[in-house]
């Protein structure tokens, strides 16, 4: 698709100018209204059988993976003495790491995980906040939401591993990912309001598309914690798994979810989450034309050639994400 449609950009477009051929249509109709919005195996251990290094005092820890995991990489936040805090520093390096991302054409899957046992994300750094001025403030949030909006833009499926704590804008971190995985003892909630605030990086607008508006409104208004079997059962994770000794268990369980989508191909896979998320912001007729957009650009790929050919000689397809 790079040589074809120069990345997703150009395909953006033409999804976008499909919407709108679709709005106008509906918007003919008595009773439409359309609306568009932009945007949209043996598993190795934590902290080993990783492609690539980082060094311990980096706060934000880049792995590409090898082996029978070349394709995922994995985002391990690594600020201990702060239980993950988001302070400024932390939130340049992730928007410096998702901007590389999302531009690599190999990366297949992403993980968002904790290096930190026990601990996801603790939300905002607040000593850090503290010292800041009110103008100082109001940047912070704008940055953090743009960068955990970025996240959630990345065009490759993205996974939140979350073992420990994620609270605040560590949870709104997590509801940017395509699917979240947490242990049983994990615990989440959106708790500004106990600080007479809001979630401002996206928390009021992603959780209720997650888990319905009343009872979004209902854990926000409380700030309730909940753990991993609440969470599964309220829809806000996908899998809760039980904790095992190292720690890592949502980890593993999403990179075991992460192998399944390598054998798929890259630029569908793409596609179908463009096509996803745009779809999900519109009514049925539009996102219709909008799958009809993606469809199209999967027609002439070697990828999909490739499927077709693999499956009919039986044999496992070689990708090449084009």
């Amino acid at each position: 698709m790079a040589a074809a449609l120069g990345g997703l950009g150009l395909l953006q477009g033409r999804v976008r100018l499909a919407a709108a051929a679709a709005a106008t249509s509906s918007l003919s109709r008595p009773g439409r209204r359309a609306l568009v919005r932009g945007g949209a195996a043996t598993l190795p251990a934590a902290g080993r059988s990783y492609g690539s290094e980082a060094k311990e005092e980096e706060e934000l820890r880049v792995r590409y993976l090898d082996d029978e995991h070349k394709g995922i990489v994995v985002l391990g936040l690594n600020r201990s003495h702060a239980k993950n805090a988001l302070n400024k520093n932390l939130l340049k390096m992730m928007s410096k790491a998702v901007d590389a991302l999302k531009s690599d054409k190999k990366v297949r899957t992403v993980i968002f995980r904790s290096e930190v046992p026990g601990i996801f994300c603790a939300g905002a750094d607040l000593k850090e906040r503290a010292k800041m001025h009110s103008s100082e403030v109001s940047s912070f949030v704008s940055k953090a939401r743009a960068t955990i909006n970025e996240m959630a833009n990345l065009p490759v499926p993205t996974i939140a591993a979350i073992d420990g704590t994620a609270l605040g804008g560590g949870l709104e971190l997590a509801l940017a990912c395509d699917i979240r995985v947490a242990a049983s003892s994990a615990k989440m909630g959106l708790v500004e309001t106990k600080l007479a605030i809001i979630p401002g990086a996206g928390g009021t607008q992603r959780l209720p598309r997650t888990i319905g508006v009343s009872l979004a409104k209902e854990l926000i208004f409380s700030a309730r914690i909940v753990d991993g079997e609440e969470a599964k059962s309220i829809g806000l994770i996908s899998h809760v798994v039980e904790q095992n000794e190292a720690g890592d268990a949502a980890y593993r369980r999403a990179l075991a979810l992460a192998r399944e989508f390598l054998p798929q191909g890259p630029l569908a896979m793409r596609v179908a989450k463009l096509a996803i998320n745009q779809g999900m912001e519109v009514d049925l007729v539009t996102g219709l034309a909008i799958e009809e957009a993606c469809y199209a650009q999967t027609i002439p790929t070697k990828d999909r050639i490739e499927g077709l050919l693999a499956f009919k000689e039986k044999r496992p397809p070689r990708y090449k994400g084009e």
